[in-house]
């Protein structure tokens, strides 16, 4: 079985330089991985049956769900399981968790990330919705209803989030929780001990790119 590594269309838009980074961990722990960079929402074209270890929970989904020949793996769960990665020690410092809407059904990515932060010395504290209970960041009302009414689900949801730093693994959810007032600590930058920093935080500016991104196709910078 041939396997893969996709980072996807958010995270390479997001921190293009961590692709090199993240392909090798993964081959770290996997041995030889090509890189795969055809967007989740294009045939990916593998005629046996490959892995494709992934970063984005829509990523995952569109992979495991609508295409042949794919087996997929969150690299939370790679890394849940590695005896070699050099996790970071945030010494008990506490941070709240977004759980990304794709992954409601997927209790083995939330086990797997909280095994993680737990690597990390993080002082996990859980929201009220959580795992397969979580609620949507707001980003899905982006296209269906006016901005405004985007931007309020949004600090709604924030609202909710019972410490400043939250914990996401989706780089929109990112811009939802910096929009709504709190912290977003993107999960890849905690595992690499980096800053979250976006390059926007404007929902109309990154959906523009992200499309851009997503229509031609490929997950490759320019």
């Amino acid at each position: 079985m041939r396997t893969v590594f996709a980072p996807g269309c958010a995270m390479t838009l997001y921190k293009p330089e961590a692709i090199e980074k993240l392909l090798a961990i993964v081959t770290e722990e996997m041995g030889q991985v090509d890189l795969h960079q055809i967007c989740c929402h294009h045939q990916p074209g593998y005629s046996q049956e490959t892995l494709i270890i992934n970063t984005c929970p829509g990523c995952d989904k569109r992979f495991r769900e609508l295409y042949d020949n794919v087996i997929t793996l969150s690299l939370w769960e790679l890394l849940a399981k590695s005896q070699k990665f050099p996790f970071p020690d945030y010494h008990g410092y506490p941070m709240t968790i977004l759980d990304a809407c794709p992954t409601r059904q997927r209790d083995n990515i939330h086990i797997a990330i909280r095994t993680l932060l737990a690597k990390m010395n993080i002082n996990l504290v859980e929201p009220e919705h959580t795992k397969q209970h979580s609620r949507c960041c707001g980003d899905s009302y982006f296209g269906v209803h006016p901005i405004s009414h985007v931007k309020e689900q949004m600090l709604e949801r924030a609202s909710a989030m019972p410490v400043d730093d939250v914990v996401v693994y989706c780089v929109s959810c990112c811009v939802s929780m910096h929009i709504g007032g709190k912290t977003p600590r993107y999960l890849i930058d905690l595992l690499l001990g980096e800053e979250t920093v976006l390059k926007t935080v404007d929902p109309e500016e990154w959906h523009k790119m992200l499309d851009d991104f997503i229509s031609r196709g490929d997950c490759k910078t320019i």
